[in-house]
């Protein structure tokens, strides 16, 4: 009886051991959040681990998740409703332009000051979003938009507040952040991002790169005229990135590549953009290759200008290891639209403060005021983010 009693508290003791021992595991679906998602990742902004499970997750699954500018609380309102409607994860990125919008376009920002009208506004944007991102029971990526060289002091001043925040609550404040230089050499490209990546990783940021050049005109940046060999990336000079953020520590699928494939800001006529999605699955192929390991889609990318795509091509794209996709013009342009098509109908209850079909002293207060004009412009955006959530395969994610 004694040695039996000895053997189970060996048993038990050892059981102990190895569980103190035992590395965590990830469950690649199953979560304890979503059950179609890992544990880690939970209603919320996403940071670090859980962000790259994320990512990885729409890798593995053929789906991306969209990416919508806002300018406005009511913008980032009108994207947590849609993602919590649809069931998807989504992101939130605030560009240059639209963080000054943010902070309100009379406060400075100028070269002098650090872009200091544009660093306040991203900050409190992203404020809101993770106020309010829990609530709608979402995970949400919280990003900031294309930064070319000229803007560095704002990307400068973000990281700052993400330093400041991680050393406060352990994770960075923003999710990601994005680095546009494809306007300067290719390897002067790389050795920026690299070095902002050394330091992005140390807080668990993630880095989105530009190689190439994405067409037409976003934010000030205006590449209309680009030549159209610069609009196609080679597999050579995404490899030259991979290689390189590879060599900085801990930065295993820390960071994405926006490679260009023939993407153009904007919307066009059919027709006007060829569209070339082929070109990152040479490059997968070609990373797989020279990094000699068994994932058939060992890098991240990014689809850019995403407004007016193809859908075929969309869904191509997809197949090719792009896990996430910007979408701006169209909601601007559903935004409006729900405004439009509001002022239409209501078009003689919106031309004073008294007096409408009704009678010459009835008051029109419940049409002008911001709270209903605003709310039809979100219900219209929502509607059309449904569409983005059924072409990137997200929809339902979140069930």
């Amino acid at each position: 009886m004694l040695s039996m009693r000895i053997w189970c508290a060996m048993v038990l003791a050892a059981a102990v051991q190895a569980a103190s021992v035992a590395p965590t595991l990830r469950l690649r679906g199953g979560g304890k959040h979503f059950k179609k998602l890992p544990d880690s990742i939970k209603p919320g902004v996403v940071y670090g681990d859980a962000l790259k499970d994320l990512l990885q997750h729409a890798k593995d699954n053929n789906y991306a998740i969209p990416a919508v500018n806002c300018v406005s609380s009511s913008g980032v309102n009108q994207v947590l409703e849609a993602a919590a409607k649809f069931k998807s994860p989504v992101m939130i990125q605030f560009s240059n332009g639209g963080s000054q919008f943010y902070a309100g376009k009379t406060i400075a920002s100028t070269k002098e000051n650090g872009l200091q009208g544009c660093v306040l506004g991203a900050i409190a944007g992203a404020l809101h979003v993770k106020q309010m991102a829990e609530h709608y029971g979402v995970p949400v990526v919280l990003h900031s938009d294309h930064c070319a060289h000229k803007l560095l002091p704002w990307f400068d001043g973000m990281l700052e507040a993400d330093e400041k925040h991680f050393k406060e609550h352990g994770t960075p404040l923003f999710s990601s952040h994005m680095l546009d230089l494809s306007e300067e050499p290719h390897e002067e490209n790389i050795k920026i991002c690299t070095k902002y990546l050394e330091r992005m990783v140390k807080i668990n940021c993630f880095l989105e790169m530009e190689i190439g050049i994405t067409g037409g005109e976003e934010d000030g940046v205006n590449n209309e005229n680009a030549k159209a060999e610069d609009l196609y990336s080679k597999p050579e000079e995404v490899w030259q990135v991979v290689e390189s953020f590879n060599k900085v520590p801990n930065s295993k699928n820390m960071f994405s590549i926006a490679a260009a494939f023939g993407n153009v800001h904007g919307v066009y006529k059919a027709g006007n953009v060829k569209l070339s999605p082929e070109i990152l699955g040479q490059a997968q192929a070609y990373i797989k290759d020279k990094l000699q390991c068994k994932e058939d889609k060992p890098v991240f990318f990014v689809f850019h200008g995403g407004s007016g795509s193809e859908k075929d091509k969309i869904k191509e794209a997809l197949q090719y290891g792009v896990v996430k996709m910007n979408i701006d013009t169209d909601i601007q342009w559903a935004a409006w639209d729900g405004v439009r098509k509001f002022e239409a109908e209501k078009h003689d209850y919106l031309q004073g403060q008294i007096g409408n079909p009704e009678g010459e002293d009835k008051p029109n207060k419940k049409y002008y005021d911001p709270r209903v004009w605003i709310r039809k412009s979100e219900e219209a955006a929502v509607t059309r983010l449904g569409e983005t959530f059924d072409d990137l395969n997200c929809k339902g994610v979140l069930e």
